[in-house]
């Protein structure tokens, strides 16, 4: 009897188990199932200082971030997702001022702003500035770490552009 018993709450828990219906995605992102594409359009260049290479290399990294992390068709207009913005600014600036009036430490900061265009979902439309620094030793210059300092940059603001588009934090 209490193996007939067992058999039965057993049965009973996998039938539970298989009639729940679980959605999840390893990258966190909860784009409804009606959308099908997104437009990138490339992110211009307003910043008072400019890095001739970074609108592109901003524009690229988000269209591979939607490529790579969502089963979204890219299109150049029109996208069920749409998303816009410019560089705004592209600063450095000295930091962490030592007893002697010199500084120990640099900073590049680099803001966007972002207009994004839901639509299907008109309540999800935002404009929205994203602003992301890195630090570096005052004893090397920007030309010497800028490469290595923007693909940090630009992988922070595609992180936070993503975020907020796809998985809505």
């Amino acid at each position: 009897m209490k193996r007939h018993l067992l058999n039965i709450f057993i049965g009973i828990i996998i039938l539970s188990i298989s009639s729940c219906k679980i959605n999840y995605s390893f990258t966190g992102a909860s784009i409804p199932p009606e959308v099908k594409t997104i437009s990138v359009h490339y992110l211009k260049n307003n910043a008072s200082l400019v890095k001739p290479t970074l609108s592109q290399q901003l524009t690229d990294a988000l269209r591979e971030r939607f490529n790579a992390q969502t089963n979204l068709n890219q299109v150049n207009n029109g996208g069920d997702f749409d998303i816009s913005g410019e560089i705004t600014n592209y600063a450095t600036a000295p930091i962490a001022i030592q007893g002697n009036q010199t500084a120990a430490m640099n900073r590049l900061t680099v803001s966007i702003n972002i207009r994004f265009v839901n639509k299907l979902n008109e309540k999800q439309n935002y404009e929205t500035s994203f602003s992301r620094y890195v630090d570096y030793p005052s004893s090397q210059s920007l030309a010497s770490v800028e490469s290595s300092i923007l693909d940090d940059l630009i992988g922070y603001l595609v992180d936070d552009i993503f975020n907020k588009t796809a998985v809505n934090w």
